[in-house]
């Protein structure tokens, strides 16, 4: 099998790496295909593996004692899975799934892990998390100071950043659990961005018509996380393929 040349990748950390440091792990990265639902962390499992995402869209669920579930963050191709590994710990109550079927590069936990060797790359990825962070906090912040259609723009521009196509495949089920509402909550809000023309939502698909008006309705609760980690982590390729975040519609 060929190996991964780092030039042709996609996943956004992958190509931000020095060239060295794509050096130690090239030889163990293993192209895998991700259908929808594949695990990518189990909840109180070892991590054993750690997958750069280069397409499709994985969510991080939190889940309580009692059942109650939400997801914390997703992570498409600016991403990785795993990272908790980087902070010293080898399992986590959350686990991380695929949403979106698509694709990426495996790599095991310990030949990540000696990554830490080189200072750039290490600081690549503590940089990363500090991103992963920020997204959540701002997600804790929607949550507490928004209203649901713009929490909704909210995550729908986020999921538009990492899949990069405008038909999404999206399901209600899915947005509910994003947002923490009820499917029947999630419906009534898609029909009333469909209304103001910003998307068209089907079965299990949402397609954006006009970006821009789902700026305007996510407002100041979307733009910082995205922000930060292009000023942390964006490299040239910021310049090829940049997220959509500077785009008007």
């Amino acid at each position: 099998m060929a190996g991964i040349i780092k030039d042709r990748t996609t996943n956004r950390l992958i190509r931000g790496l020095p060239d060295e440091a794509f050096t130690l792990i090239a030889p163990y990265l293993k192209r895998v295909d991700l259908p929808v639902g594949t695990p990518l962390v189990e909840a109180n499992k070892p991590i054993e593996h750690v997958y750069f995402i280069e397409s499709g869209l994985a969510s991080m669920v939190a889940t309580s004692a009692d059942g109650n579930s939400l997801e914390v963050g997703h992570i498409g191709y600016e991403g990785i899975s795993g990272y908790p590994v980087l902070l010293g710990i080898d399992r986590t109550p959350n686990r991380t799934f695929m949403q979106v079927a698509g694709s990426g590069l495996a790599l095991s936990a310990n030949r990540f892990l000696s990554l830490q060797a080189n200072p750039e790359a290490h600081l690549i990825f503590l940089r990363y998390i500090h991103t992963r962070e920020l997204q959540l906090a701002h997600s804790a912040l929607a949550a507490a100071r928004y209203y649901m259609h713009q929490r909704l723009a909210r995550w729908l521009l986020m999921c538009h950043d990492r899949l990069n196509v405008d038909d999404m495949p999206l399901t209600h089920d899915f947005l509910a659990l994003m947002l923490g509402v009820r499917r029947a909550g999630v419906t009534l809000q898609l029909h009333i961005l469909e209304g103001m023309h910003a998307i068209k939502s089907t079965r299990g698909n949402v397609r954006i018509v006009n970006r821009g008006i789902l700026l305007e309705v996510a407002g100041s609760s979307y733009g910082v996380p995205e922000a930060e980690y292009e000023r942390l982590i964006g490299s040239e390729l910021s310049q090829e393929r940049p997220l959509k975040l500077r785009e008007a519609g």
